[in-house]
């Protein structure tokens, strides 16, 4: 029978059109699931093949002073990346664009790393590309497929050196920080603050990225820029408003760097009531090299420094405090009844004073001496020998015990991070050696009792115990932005008798004694002068003084090391008290200053608000990673 009959035909025509029945319709199922059952979802697995979100960084809020002068802010500036899917793809346009840049300018591993750890976003090669970089660039455009040039807002310290070590600066998350969630929310890639006010309050400052899309093919080539496919403006950061005097801290810079500016050492400026209006360390660095990472070269010319710059002697040089120390000791013995300030001690000073088989000098070795004197005296004229009774007659238990109440062994708690404190010992079994020996001796007492001995104490703890003599005899922390809530506060315990005999006898130190030459009594300084001795090296010269003496309205410190004596540095902290008081910063005091509240973001940011992101075609990447951040005589 032929297989060609009419019926056998018809046979076949028949299941050819059930079987393409069946099969449309196990189409037109998949076809309905896939669009109506399921369109939501492939709607977004599609959207998601073809966009790649770009992330558009937020302007950091401003830092200014206390008169709204800035301390750090933005400007409009581009950053620099490429767009890739592979590996090898990327390598080739790195390879290709160093034809159009300083050969050193990029590093390829780098770039190339960041690119693995965030695949799907742009990998950055110059965080603040130049003009002239964004120049030729955009000229050689066609070569560099994948190319994106983003306008994002830069970061910079118009003043530079002279802030550096209060505001430090930004570098992008490392992965270490990424890891210990130490800034939150922070994505891979993004700008956070590094040392100072930066990293202080970062959380404040920061803001929030925005976000932008950008059309590939399946291939991963740029079509086009997305303007309205679920684009997030950035959220800009919250403006700060500081405590800081800025003309005060730029005359301090100018004042250090035309008188003595081979010298290290530090000053700070404060308000009774703890408010910084100067912060200054010298040597410093220019934080405007380490935005967006700087190269190993610049950094070693820094780490190499024997000077080490990078080193904020304000919260991390500790040295001994010599003294001015004196005047602990003084609140020591008044606080507990021993002393008035008329008290004399039994023996006067002739130059020196034997305890046991030895004789302890005073710093002044004339064979004379100073005689006999009363507390008030001793503290004019600085006498050794009176002081070196003063501590006896505390004893040891006393005096170690007296200087954990006054915080001598803390922190001052000042809203900085990294922040030393100070070295005081808490009992006489802090004297020990490397085998576990008690090496107290009943002489650490007299040479504790001068701001000797084991005892090392940074310049903003010093600096806020004599605010506490300034004012109401509260040691607080001090506080740039705010004060910690959870700072600890100091009572001297003194009366106001007290601390009025302590402030008579300091303005008798600027007036007549150790710092006679210092031109102070024009504003009615009191201060103290001291010189710290170190094994092996120079004399570090010490002067904390506030003005007026009943009243104060400031107290300065200084410390400079390299072998200037207290009365020889004393005229510096006499020249910014009278800069303050008579100069731009007089008519804004406030004695209880409080930061405003700033909810409103940084006025005009919008033009800072990264609006444009121009790209080109594929790409299947970042500077060098940058650098993290990185211790007598009156």
């Amino acid at each position: 029978m032929s297989t060609f009959a009419s019926y056998e035909v018809a046979r076949r025509a028949e299941g050819a059109r059930w079987a393409l029945g069946l099969a449309f319709l196990v189409l037109a199922s998949a076809f309905f699931k896939a669009q109506v059952l399921e369109h939501d979802r492939f709607r977004v697995e599609a959207g998601s093949n073809r966009l790649r979100p770009i992330k558009l960084p937020s302007p950091r809020g401003d830092i200014l002073d206390r008169n709204g002068l800035p301390i750090a802010e933005n400007v409009p500036g581009y950053s620099i990346k490429l767009l890739a899917t592979r590996e090898d793809s990327l390598r080739a346009v790195l390879t290709r664009l160093l034809a159009f840049v300083p050969a050193d300018s990029v590093n390829i591993e780098a770039v190339v790393q960041r690119w693995r750890a965030a695949r799907y976003q742009p990998a950055q090669v110059f965080a603040s590309g130049e003009d002239r970089v964004v120049a030729v660039l955009e000229e050689h455009r066609a070569a560099l497929p994948g190319l994106v040039i983003q306008a994002e807002p830069r970061r910079t310290y118009p003043h530079g050196i002279a802030m550096s070590h209060l505001v430090g600066y930004i570098g992008e998350i490392s992965e270490g920080e990424l890891k210990s969630g130490e800034f939150g929310s922070a994505d891979i890639g993004e700008m956070v603050g590094k040392q100072g006010l930066e990293v202080e309050y970062d959380s404040m400052l920061r803001g929030q990225l925005g976000t932008r899309y950008v059309e590939v093919t399946a291939r991963g080539r740029t079509v086009r820029d997305q303007q309205n496919s679920g684009s997030v403006r950035p959220v800009p950061g919250s403006t700060m408003h500081t405590s800081i005097d800025l003309p005060l801290q730029l005359f301090i810079d100018s004042m250090w760097n035309a008188d003595m500016p081979e010298k290290r050492g530090a000053m700070v400026a404060m308000t009774p009531k703890g408010e910084i209006l100067a912060y200054y360390s010298h040597p410093g660095f220019d934080p405007n090299q380490f935005i967006g990472g700087i190269s190993t070269e610049e950094y070693a010319v820094y780490h190499e420094d024997s000077d080490n710059p990078l080193l904020d002697r304000v919260i991390n040089g500790r040295y001994p405090p010599a003294s001015p120390f004196k005047l602990a000791i003084a609140t020591m013995a008044l606080r507990r009844g021993l002393v008035t300030m008329d008290t004399r001690m039994p023996a006067p000073c002739t130059g020196g004073y034997r305890f046991g088989n030895r004789v302890y000098k005073c710093w002044k070795r004339d064979g004379v001496g100073h005689g006999s004197l009363t507390l008030s005296e001793a503290i004019k004229t600085s006498c050794d020998v009176y002081f070196y009774q003063l501590g006896l007659l505390l004893g040891k238990d006393a005096l170690l015990e007296d200087g954990q109440l006054l915080g001598l062994s803390d922190p001052s708690g000042i809203d900085l991070q990294q922040e030393k404190r100070g070295l005081f010992p808490r009992s006489a079994k802090d004297y020990v050696n490397s085998r576990g020996q008690s090496t107290w001796n009943n002489g650490e007492v007299l040479n504790l009792a001068i701001g000797q001995g084991r005892n090392s104490q940074t310049l903003i703890n010093m600096v806020s115990f004599y605010a506490a003599l300034a004012g109401d005899g509260i040691k607080r922390a001090p506080h740039v932005y705010a004060a910690r809530p959870d700072a600890r506060s100091y009572d001297l315990g003194l009366t106001a008798e007290q601390l009025h005999g302590l402030r008579h006898a300091m303005s008798e130190v600027v007036r007549s004694g150790t710092a006679g030459a210092s031109g102070g009594a024009a504003f009615d300084v009191a201060g103290k002068t001291g010189s710290g001795q170190v094994s092996n090296q120079k004399d570090i010269g010490w002067f904390i003084g506030f003005a007026p003496a009943d009243s104060a309205k400031i107290v300065i410190g200084i410390q400079v090391e390299e072998g200037l004596h207290g009365a020889l540095v004393a005229k510096y902290v006499v020249r910014a008290i009278g800069r303050f008081l008579q100069g731009p910063g007089s008519s804004v005091i406030k004695s209880d200053y409080q930061p405003p509240v700033t909810e409103d973001t940084t006025p005009g940011v919008d033009s800072l608000l990264p609006d444009t992101v121009r790209v080109t075609a594929p790409l299947t990447a970042t500077p060098p990673h940058p650098i993290q951040r990185p211790g007598g005589r009156p």
